[in-house]
C-alpha cells in the first residue's frame, strides 16, 4: 500500500466498547511527519467526558473478561500476533511516517512488539497457584491469582506498537480489561493495532482507546475514579512521579517505566571491535530515541583514543534522511524540541572542553533532523552526563580502574540499563552485582526481548514488563484457610 492509501485507511476515531466514535463536540489534533513537519492525519481529540466514558466501558467488560477462559483469551492474543505479522509492511510503514525511523527499523519494531502479543498468549495459561497443609496443621492453605482489574495504560512515542502490546498484551492474558492513551505524536500505529484486536475478535469493552492533545485532562478523571485498579506509564521520571503522586489517593497498582541514563563501560581489556559494534546499536538505535539507548560511554584511558577514533568513522558514515528511503540510517528526531535539547547538551560539554569529532549540529529543514555526532572528553559535571540525551549523540569520557568505572557508572538518580564490555569474565560478574541497574548487556549492545523481564531500579522505575514476571503486574494475590 503506497503512502496516502495507508494514511487515509489508517482509523480516526476513539476506540470505546467495540465502537469507533467521534470525540465530543467533533474535536480533532493533527499528526505530523517529522521529516517534513507535514500534517498526515487528522484524528479525534478525547476530551475527559470521553475518557470517562472509555473507563465505563471497560468496567463494564470486566467481570465478563476477567471470567473468560484463559484459553480463549490467549487464543485471541495468538490470532492478533499472526495479523501483525501478516501485516508487517504496512505497519512499518505507518510508523515510519508519524515517528520517523528508519523502515528497517520499523520492521524491526513490528517483530519485537509482536512477539508481546505471542509471549503472554502462551503465558494466559499459565497464572498458577498453590495449596497445602499451613505449618501448624491445623489448616490447608489455597493461593489464587486473580485479575487486578480495570487498568489504564498511558505510552510513549518512541515505540508507538512495543509499547502498546507490552502493556496491553499482559493485562488482556490476565483478565484485565484497558484504557489506553497513546502519545500525541505517534498515535496512528497504535490505532491500527487497535484495529487488529478488533479484527481478531476482541470484546467490545475489553481495549478501549482515546487519543488526546491534552494527556493531563483526559488522564485526571480516570485517575480519580475509584473503579480503577491499575496504572502503567512509560515516559519520563518528572511526569512519572506527578502520576504516582496522583495514583496515591486511590491506591493503585502502579507499573512504571521511566527516566534512563545508560552507561557503556569499555574495560581496557574488551574487544574493541565488538565493543564498537555494540555501541553503535546501543547509541543510534532508534535514532537514540529510547530509554535503553547508552547515553555515557566511559571508557578506560588505555583505549578511549582508539574507541573515539573507530566509532567517530563510523558515526561519520552514517546516512541521514527521511526513513523511507533506502540508505538512510539516521531518521529525523520527533520534533524541534528534541533538535533544541541535543544542540544545547553538545555545546555544553564543549563549552567546558569537550570535542566533537563527527557531527554537532542541527540540519536546516524541513523536518527535524540533527548530525550523528561523537563528543570526546567529557568532563565530569557537563549536563549531557546528567541529562538523557535522546538523540544520535555518542560522549565520550575516561576512567583509569574498576572502582572509578563503577563509581562514574552509578553516579546518576537513574538505574534501567547499563552495557559493560570486558573479557575477564571474573570482572563481568562483579559487574553485575555492582551496577545499580535493573538489566544489564554484558558484551551486548542491545537487549530487550518479550521474554525477559524489561524494568529499572532507582528513579527509572517500578515493575517489571516482559517475562513471566510481567503478568504479575496485573494479577492480585488472594489467600483463603480451609480447616483441617
Amino acid at each position: 500500500m503506497d503512502e496516502r492509501a495507508l494514511l487515509d485507511a489508517a482509523p480516526e476515531k476513539l476506540f470505546i466498547a467495540g465502537e469507533w466514535v467521534s470525540a465530543e463536540g467533533g474535536r480533532t489534533l493533527d499528526v505530523h511527519d517529522p521529516s517534513t513537519g507535514e500534517v498526515i492525519r487528522s484524528i479525534a481529540d478525547a476530551s475527559p467526558a470521553d475518557a470517562v466514558r472509555a473507563l465505563d466501558a471497560a468496567v463494564a467488560a470486566q467481570d465478563s473478561w476477567a471470567a473468560t477462559a484463559p484459553r480463549v483469551r490467549g487464543e485471541l492474543l495468538r490470532r492478533a500476533w499472526e495479523l501483525v505479522t501478516r501485516r508487517a509492511d504496512d505497519l512499518a510503514l505507518l510508523m515510519t511516517l508519524e515517528m520517523g525511523k528508519t523502515l528497517a527499523e520499523s520492521r524491526g519494531e513490528v517483530t519485537y512488539g509482536g512477539e508481546f502479543l505471542r509471549w503472554f498468549s502462551e503465558e494466559a495459561v499459565r497464572i498458577h497457584g498453590r495449596y497445602g497443609l499451613n505449618p501448624e496443621g491445623t489448616g490447608r492453605m489455597i493461593v489464587s491469582q486473580r485479575p487486578v482489574g480495570p487498568s489504564y495504560f498511558i505510552t510513549p512515542w518512541n515505540f508507538p506498537l512495543a509499547m502498546a502490546t507490552r502493556k496491553i498484551a499482559p493485562a488482556l492474558a490476565a483478565g484485565c480489561t484497558v484504557v489506553v492513551k497513546p502519545a500525541q505524536l505517534t498515535p496512528l500505529t497504535t490505532l491500527a493495532f487497535t484495529a487488529i484486536l478488533e479484527e481478531a475478535g476482541l470484546p467490545a469493552g475489553v481495549v478501549n482507546v482515546i487519543t488526546s492533545s491534552s494527556s493531563s485532562a483526559v488522564t485526571e478523571p480516570i485517575l480519580a475514579d475509584r473503579r480503577l485498579r491499575k496504572l502503567s506509564f512509560t515516559g519520563s521520571t518528572e511526569v512519572g512521579r506527578k502520576l504516582i503522586a496522583q495514583a496515591a489517593d486511590g491506591v493503585l497498582r502502579v507499573s512504571m517505566e521511566l527516566g534512563g541514563n545508560a552507561p557503556f563501560v569499555v574495560f581496557e581489556d574488551a574487544d574493541l571491535d565488538a565493543a564498537v559494534d555494540g555501541a553503535m546499536l546501543a547509541k543510534f538505535r532508534n535514532i537514540g530515541q529510547a530509554c535503553t539507548a547508552a547515553n555515557r560511554f566511559i571508557v578506560h584511558e588505555a583505549v578511549a583514543e582508539e574507541f573515539a577514533r573507530r566509532v567517530t568513522e563510523r558515526v561519520a558514515a552514517m546516512r541521514v534522511g527521511r526513513g523511507t528511503e533506502e540508505g538512510v540510517q539516521i531518521g529525523p528526531l520527533i520534533d524541534e524540541d528534541a533538535v533544541g535539547k541535543a544542540e544545547a547538551l553538545v555545546q555544553d560539554a564543549v563549552g567546558r572542553g569537550a570535542s566533537v569529532t563527527t557531527g554537532g549540529s542541527r540540519i536546516e529543514g524541513p523536518g527535524t533532523y540533527f548530525q550523528p555526532t561523537v563528543v570526546s572528553g567529557v568532563v565530569a559535571g557537563s549536563e549531557i552526563l546528567r541529562n538523557e540525551i535522546f538523540g544520535p549523540v555518542l560522549s565520550i569520557t575516561t576512567f583509569a580502574d574498576e572502582d572509578e568505572a563503577v563509581r562514574l557508572a552509578n553516579d546518576t538518580e537513574f538505574g534501567l540499563v547499563s552495557y559493560v564490555y570486558t573479557t575477564d569474565l571474573a570482572r563481568g560478574h562483579r559487574m553485575i552485582d555492582r551496577l545499580d541497574t535493573g538489566m544489564m548487556g554484558l558484551n551486548a549492545g542491545v537487549i530487550s526481548n518479550a521474554a525477559a523481564p524489561f524494568g529499572g531500579v532507582k528513579a527509572s522505575g517500578i515493575g517489571r514488563e516482559g517475562g513471566f514476571e510481567g503478568i504479575h503486574e496485573y494479577l492480585a494475590t488472594k489467600y483463603t484457610m480451609l480447616p483441617a
